[in-house]
């Protein structure tokens, strides 16, 4: 369990975060949840490819672009909501997928 508590952390902080932006938070709420998310999801991508999980890697790939703080995507709150329960399962269920090397 510290093991994997060790190896799956940060996606537990963008689950946190991406749940919160459902409620009403001031505009830096939202840009630190862009930086956030898109660390967190290259992160993943990266250790997904060096694991074989390619498309693992091109779903984390697609998140971290969809959350880039450098050149953001702007969504109305309305489209956004959704698409941060969607991230947050997403986050969620890889949680559960084992990462290992084979």
């Amino acid at each position: 369990m510290k093991n994997w508590f060790k190896n799956n952390w940060f996606k537990l902080i963008a689950i946190v975060f991406l749940f919160g932006a459902l409620g009403s938070w001031p505009y830096a709420y939202y840009q630190i949840l862009r930086w956030v998310v898109c660390a967190v999801a290259v992160y993943s991508s990266y250790f997904a490819y060096q694991l074989k999980k390619i498309s693992w890697a091109w779903i984390f790939g697609i998140i971290a672009v969809l959350f880039n703080p450098i050149l953001p995507i702007y969504f109305t709150k309305e489209i956004w909501q959704p698409i941060d329960v969607i991230v947050a399962v997403i986050f969620f269920i890889s949680l559960f997928i084992e990462f290992k090397n084979e």
